[in-house]
């Protein structure tokens, strides 16, 4: 039974969102990482064995062995709960990429929650909801200044002469674990883009711990030329993680 504490009552706590492949964990070590580093932020007084005690307790459930399953762990200051679920994701979203627009909200690059996993987690939902209603997989931040941070749910990455480009830290976004991987992997070319410079790009496309890497096909009324290095960093991904 969850207990009364801030993270209840003001959101001042974190959760992860970890994919589990045919029983393995994805990235396990770095988003343990990362959850640590939010609930220092917090100033939480957690003790981080009891966390992995309930992540390991899930994973070695039955139905958390074989196919595409998903691992949710959050934290405040009296709570841990660990939940898990089927991964959605289906070959077709690949196939046929995402379509993408501009959310109505502005993304805050001054505020530390932005940088964090938090249950401060409103504004994504409700712009992925309102997004969802119109047909719109994913909706794209913009922050403060007009430039673009994030999708609701995801890093986003753009592609020009086969150079991958991503808006940089400042731009106001949550540090990926999946956006991590590709800057351990590949080089990345960091730029701030406007919304008026995305024509400028043959590809787009998305990165989060359950969808991977994800092709866009469509950024509001502009159709990208192409999703071929999306899917071929995808085919590499699954690969190296997903077998």
């Amino acid at each position: 039974m969850l207990q009364e504490d801030e993270g209840y009552y003001f959101g001042l706590g974190a959760f992860e969102t970890i994919a589990v492949e045919q029983g393995k964990p994805v990235f396990l070590e770095a988003h343990y990482a990362r959850l640590q580093r939010a609930l220092e932020f917090f100033h939480l007084s957690v003790e981080f064995e009891e966390i992995q005690k309930n992540v390991q307790r899930a994973l070695a459930e039955k139905q958390m062995q074989t196919g595409r399953k998903v691992l949710k762990v959050a934290v405040s200051q009296k709570n841990i709960t660990v939940s898990t679920r089927e991964n959605k994701y289906q070959e077709k979203d690949y196939a046929e990429g995402f379509s993408a627009s501009y959310a109505k909200v502005k993304r805050n690059e001054t505020s530390p929650f932005t940088y964090h996993k938090t249950f401060n987690y409103g504004d994504c939902i409700l712009e992925k909801r309102r997004a969802m209603a119109d047909g719109i997989q994913e909706p794209v931040f913009l922050n403060t200044r007009g430039e673009i941070a994030e999708g609701a749910t995801s890093n986003v990455f753009f592609v020009k002469d086969v150079q991958i480009v991503a808006p940089p830290l400042s731009c106001g976004m949550l540090p990926g674990i999946m956006r991590q991987y590709l800057y351990e992997n590949y080089e990345i070319q960091e730029q701030i883009i406007l919304p008026e410079q995305v024509a400028e790009f043959q590809e787009m496309f998305l990165t989060n711990s359950l969808l991977g890497i994800m092709p866009v096909r469509q950024l509001e009324g502009f159709v990208f030329p192409g999703m071929e290095v999306g899917h071929m960093l995808m085919e590499e991904y699954r690969r190296r993680y997903c077998n």
